[in-house]
């Protein structure tokens, strides 16, 4: 890659090392890049070479897109070897035991020598990145040594830089592809108009991914007994502090529905300063006992890897992250057949436009808003039973992108074998 961009990179590289010295997150991913050579010398021998697939996913949201194509692969050639690398802590500290893959670590900055090394070391089938990462020099060694390269469930937009005058290093990053499946034809055109013309519409894998976990979800009595006893049960998925005080003032005044909230993060200050918000009687999942799930209101999820099993016990999903960084998961709540309400920033996410479009998802963007959807929600229960069905058949109507995609690699990976 040209020498602005290594010289970023290790810019990037030294501000992550600072930051570490006082953020504990940082620091779990300082020190686990540390540790990923040691793991690939431990895990991936000479016989593995040439018959690893290599998928990269930044965080938690992105793993799950590349999931369903992962066990896919691993269901119908156990005879490649998965390597599944993270950049970020929220990824893999909660994935690192996951069973779909035979390695998983984090992956190194994107310098030259880490580039070089790791490649090196892995020696991969292929490589299939998701949606929206583009490292320069990873992709430049796969391309160099010939090694089929992926990205799958991509989106691109005009502003991105890929597009902008100035962005010919971005853009020469989409030539190491060999092949993008990206999420709507907007995306193709848009590559299109720059000369990338090895795409394919393909569709979200999210879509694949949560109608796998609506087919095989596990039952959580705790949170069934919690909301049999209300007519209307409100979830908070993933929620932060702007998402919590626009929903808790409502719910404290209206006795006539419950609430589950599962906050992004639960740390002690956070559950704490939750707690202190609500006026009602409360239990904390972990601690929940049927004689507190009788007396309480509000449910608080406090532990990983319950909550898109939960959505199926609520009548309404609100989802959080759209006063911050961008909404969560909307599919994940939508496929149980229940409308969803989400704030404002949510300009990237395709599915919040299409479910705005079909009537299955709501944006607000003040308590304003929230009183006048959730209010009619409640009052009007064929408005509510509309709305659900039209976020649930907004879901089934885009499944599919991970059979296409996976039948068009196939080739790739039994070539040779």
């Amino acid at each position: 890659m040209n020498v602005l961009y290594n010289i970023g990179i290790a810019a990037m590289q030294a501000g992550v090392k600072i930051a570490a010295l006082r953020n504990n997150k940082l620091k779990k991913m300082v020190e686990g890049q540390a540790c990923t050579f040691d793991t690939l010398a431990r895990e991936i021998t000479a016989a593995d070479r040439g018959h690893i697939v290599w998928v990269h996913a930044a965080s938690l949201g992105e793993f799950e897109q590349g999931r369903p194509l992962i066990e896919m692969v691993k269901r119908t050639m156990p005879g490649q070897r998965i390597l599944l690398t993270f950049f970020s802590p929220s990824g893999y500290e909660v994935r690192k035991n996951y069973k779909g893959a035979d390695v998983v670590c984090y992956l190194p900055f994107d310098t030259p020598a880490n580039a070089r090394r790791f490649i090196d070391m892995v020696s991969p089938r292929m490589a299939i990145f998701v949606k929206y990462e583009f490292w320069g020099n990873y992709l430049q060694q796969l391309s160099c040594r010939q090694i089929p390269t992926y990205i799958i469930s991509s989106i691109f937009r005009p502003g991105q830089i890929f597009f902008r005058f100035y962005g010919g290093m971005f853009r020469h990053m989409l030539d190491y592809f060999t092949r993008l499946y990206v999420q709507d034809e907007k995306s193709r055109q848009l590559l299109s108009s720059i000369g990338i013309t090895d795409v394919t519409v393909a569709g979200d894998t999210r879509f694949d991914r949560v109608s796998d976990i609506l087919a095989s979800c596990k039952p959580f009595p705790t949170v069934e007994r919690f909301a049999s006893s209300s007519p209307l049960t409100l979830i908070i998925g993933s929620s932060w502090q702007p998402d919590e005080e626009i929903v808790i003032p409502y719910f404290n005044s209206h006795p006539g529905m419950k609430l589950i909230i599962a906050p992004h993060e639960f740390d002690d200050a956070r559950i704490n300063a939750i707690k202190a918000r609500i006026t009602r009687p409360t239990a904390l999942y972990s601690e929940a006992s049927e004689e507190t799930i009788a007396d309480a209101d509000c449910l608080i999820i406090d532990c990983f890897g319950i909550l898109s099993s939960c959505y199926r016990y609520a009548n309404v999903a609100y989802i959080g992250g759209g006063f911050g960084a961008g909404i969560h998961n909307l599919n994940e709540a939508a496929v149980y057949g229940i409308p969803v309400i989400f704030g404002p920033n949510h300009s990237k996410f395709k599915e919040a436009h299409d479910l705005i479009e079909c009537g299955g998802g709501f944006s607000i963007s003040n308590s304003d808003d929230f009183v006048k959807v959730i209010d009619r929600l409640m009052r009007d229960k064929q408005f509510l039973a509309k709305s659900g069905s039209s976020a649930g058949n907004y879901i089934k109507s885009h499944l599919g992108a991970t059979k296409l995609i996976y039948n068009e690699i196939q080739g790739q990976l039994t070539m040779d074998n």
